[in-house]
């Protein structure tokens, strides 16, 4: 197994392998960056298949537009935002699907666990439809923090922006989501007490 390359050395040697060795370039991408790339994915998709699919869509679509592909920040940005867009719009197109099988059947009396599932999962499709709701820098920078828990300055330097650009991005998105889902805590809290 090959010992690590460091951000800056992985970064040179993609723009070198790049112009030389496509096959050679995308193997490397594929090698360091489809994990990390697949948990971001599955936090959001919460579907291990789909996340296969989305993952390899990424990967196909940087293949097949390799030649024009114009990256204005890291290869490791770029991918993250990549991923994380993908998975957001697969998100979206599936609340925007109703699926007929999943329509109620007729009304039948709800048990107490039922109910508490039913709580549960509004509460979860409220935080992602107020997640998909926020500025996609916003979003992007959230999402790292807290579901990849990278720091500050990982994740300045993986979008390439300031640390301090970071902080307020965080703190906006930190307001919005407090703002958005204020209803849904206090129904929830009421509910549960």
């Amino acid at each position: 197994m090959a010992a690590a390359l460091s951000p800056d050395a992985l970064e040179n040697r993609l723009v070198h392998l790049r112009t030389t060795d496509e096959a050679a370039f995308m193997e490397l991408l594929f090698r360091e960056f489809y994990r990390p790339l697949g948990q971001v994915i599955q936090r959001v998709v919460q579907d291990r298949e789909a996340t296969e699919d989305l993952l390899q869509d990424v990967f196909a679509r940087v293949w097949q537009g390799r030649e024009k592909l114009v990256i204005s920040t890291t290869y490791r940005a770029y991918l993250y935002r990549a991923a994380l867009n993908a998975a957001l719009r697969y998100v979206e197109r599936g609340k925007r699907q109703v699926a007929w099988e999943q329509a109620p059947a007729a009304a039948e009396p709800v048990s107490h666990a039922a109910d508490e599932d039913l709580h549960h999962q509004e509460a979860a499709e409220s935080v992602e439809a107020a997640l998909a709701a926020l500025p996609p820098q916003c979003r992007a920078v959230f999402m790292l923090s807290r579901y990849e828990e990278m720091s500050y300055q990982q994740i300045a330097e993986a979008l390439e922006i300031s640390p301090k650009t970071v902080e307020n991005q965080m703190g906006k998105a930190l307001r919005i989501l407090r703002q958005q889902l204020s209803g849904v805590l206090r129904n929830l809290y009421s509910w549960l007490f």
